[in-house]
């Protein structure tokens, strides 16, 4: 019973932190001073203050379960990969929350909840990753989705914030229930929930006739439904809205935080549950038609955050890349791909609100950026370019080892489609530095300065992506470990 408690400290924590916000933000008044709720920013803090003693609890615990080999129980598995994965979350959900203290300011956001409603969904995804039942898989899963659909629809004011929160809320209807029919489905036909009985299983002995149906179906309703929380080809819909609607930082957490946890505890359904090569071949199909999507449809984008959505679906095809290999090659490319792509994203989404705070809403208004704040626009570019694989930036440390996880595997159709896809994205990419740099504005805009927050999570960020191709061995290093963990 010690061992599940310390197992669940940080979950534990983290729920009762939120419990603790949502009863301060409820008790103490919302009086304003100068025109400024300031219970907003004191909740932010706390906020902030509450992932990053969990993450502390998360790094210091580590050792203590490392030292007693693994720790199994019935539904949660704890190794070396889980710490990594979970350790990622929790730095993504500081960098999105510390991108919102300027944004409450500016967008007179008085909502103390929404900060609320980001360590819930948190804590969620830290139960989601070291998920190893179908039946705490579901459960993580819809409640996370459940907070999503709340925080993308949080400025009420914002009719179109309010139409993602209801396109998201239809339309992640679908996904739950196709999930839950696949979990029954696996049941139903094995009798097992549990990732070691259902191993056993699909590996002791030939399944034939109407169970050898039911688990086909179930797999492939699994990976339906998993494939949709993280915007992959062909259930990609409702991405460029809901993400171009909601507040900006939620746009942030949406495109970082799912990928995350999802594929963290895929990884691990594709490991030890795997049936005939099933998911292999859902992932292989899904990937290049991720990749061709993203990269073509973003070129026609003219608004600012629409091509950062088809960006994100054209990089979950080259995180499903490391899926497609089953090697721990491939699983190793994934979790360096995944933190690449984390810095990236949350790069580039600390300077959209920025530039948002004048109104900037069109890829033309970006012209003459450089002229008139050269280190946004410097920074800007330099995460463009890591986004298009340009070297010597991470991007192209992540797209390499991807590529070379295909094709040690045998994939040797899914790298070269990932280099072509890859290089038509650079047009897009090149484009926003091109009208940063070269073109002329429409209107001259006068940019305000940006806020110490944002500005060190920037520094920290873009050092990052800037130091990754010259030093790549302490990345390369720890994510084997990670991968060699999740097949022991």
């Amino acid at each position: 019973m010690f061992n599940l408690f310390l197992a669940v400290s940080p979950e534990i924590f983290i729920i009762n932190a939120t419990f603790i916000l949502l009863i301060h933000g409820v008790v103490f008044s919302t009086s304003k001073k100068d025109d400024y709720p300031p219970l907003v920013s004191n909740v932010g803090w706390l906020g902030l203050l509450s992932v990053l003693i969990t993450l502390l609890l998360l790094a210091a615990g580590a050792p203590l379960l490392t030292i007693a080999h693994l720790f199994w129980n019935h539904f949660f598995r704890r190794d070396n990969f889980t710490y990594f994965c979970q350790i990622l979350l929790l730095l993504s959900t500081a960098g999105t929350i510390s991108m919102c203290f300027d944004f409450f300011e500016k967008e007179r956001f008085d909502a103390s909840e929404f900060i609320v409603l980001i360590p819930l969904p948190t804590r969620s995804m830290l139960l989601m990753i070291p998920a190893h039942d179908l039946i705490a898989m579901y459960l993580a899963i819809e409640l996370q989705s459940l907070c999503f659909y709340v925080i993308a629809a949080s400025k009420r004011k914002s009719e179109f914030s309010t139409e993602a929160g209801s396109k998201y809320l239809i339309l992640g209807a679908f996904p739950s229930g196709i999930l839950l029919f696949g979990c029954s489905m696996i049941y139903g036909s094995t009798g097992a929930t549990h990732f070691d009985q259902l191993a056993k299983i699909l590996t002791g002995y030939e399944i034939t006739g109407a169970r050898s149906s039911g688990i086909f179906m179930g797999i492939l309703f699994i990976a339906v439904g998993s494939l949709f929380k993280i915007t992959a080809v062909p259930f990609h819909m409702w991405a460029p809205d809901i993400y171009e609607g909601s507040p900006t930082p939620v746009t942030a957490f949406l495109s970082i935080a799912p990928k995350i946890s999802i594929s963290a505890n895929m990884s691990r359904v594709s490991i030890v549950a795997s049936y005939g090569g099933t998911l292999q071949q859902i992932f292989f199909f899904c990937s290049i038609a991720s990749m061709i999507l993203g990269a073509l449809a973003a070129m026609a984008q003219t608004k600012v955050k629409r091509p950062l959505a088809h960006s994100s679906i054209g990089h979950v095809g080259y995180i499903r890349t490391g899926f497609s290999c089953g090697t721990i090659e491939g699983i190793q490319s994934l979790l360096i791909g995944i933190f690449i792509y984390a810095s990236m994203t949350i790069d580039a989404f600390a300077i959209v609100p920025a530039l948002r705070q004048t109104r900037v809403k069109y890829i033309a208004d970006l012209g003459a950026l450089a002229k008139t704040n050269p280190i946004s626009a410097m920074t800007f570019s330099i995460t463009m370019f890591s986004y298009a694989g340009i070297p010597p930036l991470a991007g192209f440390c992540s797209k390499f080892y991807l590529f070379f996880a295909a094709l040690g595997c045998g994939a040797y159709f899914l790298a070269p489609v990932g280099v072509v896809t890859s290089v038509i994205g650079r047009f897009y990419y090149i484009r926003l530095a091109k009208r940063m740099f070269f073109d002329r504005p429409r209107t001259w805009i006068l940019y305000e300065p940006m806020d110490r927050d944002k500005s060190l999570l920037l520094a920290m960020t873009s050092s990052f992506i800037t130091s990754s191709f010259p030093y790549p061995s302490p990345l390369f290093d720890l994510t084997h470990q990670m991968a060699l963990s999740s097949y022991l």
